[in-house]
């Protein structure tokens, strides 16, 4: 039998769980005046006039506020010389505040008004250009056909010749709390491993796990893969409830959020004892995951990264490229506040590594009608080389043992 797997219960892993969350520090005010400074340098680089953040991450990210997207338009602009001025519907203004506080400079549109030209008669009022227009790349269509009409000489560009400059680069204290945030979901991982037991549903895992990412303090799971047998396989999981067997591959990947931070960590490993197909195939997924990682230098294109892993897939006669049995898909993505963000490790991204780039690591073997294997850790970026946030899994059959 694997060790660390089954033995225990839910009830009794949840109770185990003692929630301590002293040692987190929220970013702070400083660090996003700080974020807003180097996206306006960048815009005066760029020849960019205003920078509009819609309603999601990146607008969080340089604000610390918090909207859902939705039908009417909620933004912030940002102008070369580091003013913000918000757009938001006239009702919503005391809900904004509570976040931006009373200084907040914010125009107001009612319910029959095109938010598009308050747009531009902010712009206006800003006496900025218009010849140039960054539009946050996540933005909803009916944003950018609204700026198009009412700014009709203007050219309207991908925000994330700025945006995602400024994300890729983790600061010391982004890095902080992906680590507090990883190190949550590896333990919830383990104890998830610890409640399995032959018969036991691939739903009730998933509920375990959401349970326990909340009782340590952070989000409910963000997402939840839990795969049995033949349907680890399928990359992102099956549709359904599954049934776990004895000599079954299981694998589960998932994460949850702290303060607006991702984890994401995967774990393949076997109910019982492993037969040597599948302890070959794990020990080979292992050798490309560690191969990526060494890869992973200072100065050296992110498609080398995903180059490395897969030399080591096609020595072992798996692959070439995408081809299965193999790995069906890049080898990993940056990550932040969101889970999959610039800059990604896949072939034909000729960025080279930058000291704060965070990445996933997995180069997951798909055996269609046998099984799946992905394991799933972090890393980051240092002026040394990378440096992991949860380190490798140890072996197939002791997967939660230190190395």
């Amino acid at each position: 039998m694997t060790t660390g797997i089954g033995g225990s219960s839910a009830a009794t892993e949840l109770a185990g769980i003692h929630k301590n969350l002293d040692d987190v520090r929220p970013i702070t005010a400083a660090e996003r005046q700080g974020r807003i400074e180097k996206a306006a340098r960048l815009m005066q680089v760029n020849a960019i006039d205003a920078l509009l953040l819609t309603a999601g991450s990146s607008l969080y990210y340089f604000t610390g506020l918090h909207w859902y997207p939705s039908e009417r338009l909620t933004a912030a602009i940002l102008t070369p010389d580091a003013r913000l001025v918000f757009i938001c519907p006239g009702f919503e203004e005391s809900k904004l505040r509570e976040t931006l506080g009373a200084n907040a400079d914010i125009r107001l549109w009612n319910e029959e008004d095109d938010p598009s030209l308050l747009v531009k008669t902010t712009l206006q009022d800003l006496l900025c250009k218009t010849n140039t227009i960054a539009l946050d790349e996540s933005a909803a269509f009916f944003i950018f056909d609204g700026l198009r009409r009412a700014l009709p000489l203007s050219q309207i560009i991908n925000g994330n010749v700025i945006t995602a400059e400024c994300r890729m680069h983790k600061s010391t204290a982004e890095l902080a709390l992906m680590q507090r945030v990883k190190n949550i979901t590896l333990e919830v991982q383990k104890k998830a491993a610890r409640i399995l037991h032959e018969g036991i549903s691939s739903y009730e895992v998933a509920r375990f796990i959401d349970q326990a990412h909340r009782a340590y303090g952070g989000s409910p799971s963000t997402f939840c893969i839990v795969s049995f047998g033949q349907l680890t396989a399928i990359p992102h999981g099956p549709d359904g409830e599954q049934f776990l067997c004895e000599g079954d591959m299981v694998l589960i990947d998932t994460g949850c959020k702290l303060q607006g931070y991702h984890s994401d960590i995967t774990r393949s490993y076997v109910f019982g004892k492993p037969s040597q197909r599948q302890r070959n195939i794990w020990e080979l997924e292992k050798a490309a995951q560690a191969a990526a990682f060494e890869a992973a230098q200072i100065g050296v294109a992110c498609e080398e990264v995903d180059a490395a892993a897969r030399k080591v897939l096609v020595a072992a006669g798996l692959g070439p490229d995408y081809q299965l049995p193999g790995l069906p898909h890049r080898t990993g993505h940056g990550i932040g506040l969101d889970i999959h963000e610039w800059t990604y490790l896949v072939k034909g991204n000729k960025r080279p590594l930058a000291a704060g780039m965070c990445f996933s690591n997995e180069p997951m073997i798909c055996i269609e009608g046998e099984f799946g294997i992905r394991l799933e850790d972090h890393f980051y970026m240092t002026e040394q080389g990378p440096r992991w946030f949860t380190g490798q899994s140890h072996a197939v059959d002791a997967p939660f043992a230190s190395a």
